[in-house]
């Protein structure tokens, strides 16, 4: 749900090994237990009949938590083994609740209690970390700032502290990088999001949208996905677009399914990050000693004094949110073929998900699950599919577009124009459609299509995703007709 994007921590109280939490002094049922285990954490989640008061105790493979006069329901069913969470059993001492959770002897804890939300009631969390993970450290991108974006990356073939650019990288290659796109599931775990008047769960279908839009980009030559997610675990909003980052991601796609009281609502929407956003996110940055010390654009700004730090990042940011325009932009309009979509335009949100400086970020609203209309095509598979569908080819055609230096896509521009120049047609007055067509090789055109015997102008727009006036303003066609052998120039948008 959109509303939850915004939330910028957990309303929580923190026992540590000598820690006390005071919530009420009145007993409280445990109901039930659930876990859920990611690539980073396990999350064991306590659901509570009211407000708790709890001391926790960590000793080498266990976790102790005193919960005072608090009962265990008689419904409570011990959750089966996730994780780095090995087992549970529970103790009465002098009359007290001890729970102890069997975890990996490596593991450190943290602990928090949630007051009631989205659908739940009180809650006491308690997450296990591998011992010395780093939870908010994010080894980022390394740009040229401020466009296009060439991220750092470390290579065997290199000396243990030599670090090579992507470019050199695919220099070596034969300049065939593959663009990396983060896809991002919404939500997950103890945070499901919206909830569709016949029950379907937001995190539910984010999960299986962003599966297959993953599975579409690793299909497409040149391209390769990473899912911040693959299952059903709780990830903070941060980390998600510091997954992005890590990952050396060319661009973050977060997939969402919009809510609204009146279920009327309708339409997919896509989101970029506002100016105000933009403008605290830098502020951030700036004040952080630990994100300063971070590499921005390829260059750290701990060592530079805080006017050249913030022109250096204002650069990144610049570029940043100009490509998710230009990205939002392309996968609105792609949405659009697929159904209604809710304003029509763009918008602009200080999500979360949406701060990383340096990757293009954008956030998709598939559609409203609050509408009943919309909610059964959300739980539909094949609809899903489609959605994906729509969103790649948002995608594609920007790196078509925009192609990053070094890439397969950067290769695949550089041998079309080539062909336009070397294009040989076999019927005689085609060669003056092959010059006009190669005159028009310039940043609107994409592609080049030679039509077939059977072609209509109508199948070739649809073939691109383009439209049929589009298509003929790009080659200044006046009629409905074009022949067998000519080459059209396909417009990039």
């Amino acid at each position: 749900m959109r509303a939850s994007l915004f939330r910028t921590g957990l309303i929580a109280l923190v026992a540590c090994a000598a820690g006390f939490s005071a919530l009420s002094a009145e007993a409280a049922d445990v109901r039930a237990a659930r876990v859920w285990a990611g690539p980073d954490y396990t999350r064991v989640v306590f659901d509570l009949s009211g407000p708790v008061s709890y001391q926790l105790r960590h000793d080498a493979g266990r976790v102790q938590i005193d919960l005072g006069n608090d009962r265990l329901a008689s419904a409570f069913a011990t959750p089966s083994a996730q994780g780095l969470f090995k087992g549970l059993s529970s103790h009465r001492r002098g009359g007290r609740l001890e729970l102890v959770a069997d975890v990996d002897a490596h593991s450190a804890p943290k602990s928090f209690v949630l007051k009631p939300g989205g659908g739940y009631g009180y809650r006491l969390v308690l997450d296990l970390y591998p011992d010395g993970a780093s939870k908010g450290a994010s080894a980022s991108a390394v740009a040229s700032a401020p466009a296009p974006v060439m991220k750092a990356v470390h290579v065997s073939k290199a000396g243990p502290s030599e670090v090579l650019t992507l470019r050199q990288v695919a220099e070596q290659m034969g300049g065939q990088r593959k663009v990396v796109v983060a896809v991002d599931a919404g939500h997950g775990g103890d945070d499901p999001g919206a909830h569709g008047p016949g029950g379907t769960l937001e995190k539910n279908v984010t999960l299986a949208v962003a599966r297959q839009l993953a599975a579409l980009i690793n299909k497409q030559p040149g391209m390769q996905a990473v899912l911040t997610r693959d299952g059903d675990y709780f990830i903070p909003l941060k980390r998600r677009y510091q997954i992005a980052r890590e990952k050396n991601a060319d661009m973050f796609v977060s997939i969402h399914a919009d809510a609204f009281k009146n279920g009327d609502a309708k339409g997919s929407s896509v989101w970029v990050l506002s100016p105000r956003g933009k403008t605290s996110e830098a502020a951030r940055w700036l004040a952080d000693r630990e994100n300063r010390a971070d590499l921005i654009g390829g260059v750290s700004l701990d060592d530079k004094d805080d006017s050249l730090a913030a022109v250096l990042l204002d650069l990144q940011q610049g570029y940043a949110m100009q490509a998710s325009e230009s990205i939002a932009g392309n996968v609105l309009k792609a949405l659009g073929h697929l159904g209604p979509t809710h304003r029509g335009y763009v918008e602009r949100a200080n999500f979360v998900v949406l701060r990383s400086p340096d990757v293009p970020s954008i956030l998709v609203e598939t559609a409203f699950i609050s509408n009943p209309v919309e909610e059964r095509k959300l739980r539909d598979p094949a609809h899903q599919a489609e959605l994906a569908q729509a969103v790649m080819g948002g995608v594609r055609n920007y790196f078509e577009a925009t192609p990053p230096p070094g890439t397969w896509f950067a290769a695949e521009a550089a041998r079309r124009s080539g062909a336009m120049l070397a294009a040989a047609q076999p019927d005689g007055d085609s060669h003056a459609s092959v010059a006009a067509a190669s005159s028009r090789a310039d940043e609107s055109v994409r592609d080049l299509h030679r039509v077939t015997r059977g072609e209509s102008l109508g199948s070739i727009a649809r073939q691109y995703g383009v439209t049929v006036g589009a298509l003929k303003s790009a080659n200044r066609i006046d009629g409905n007709t074009v022949r067998a052998g000519a080459v059209l120039a396909i417009p990039a948008g």
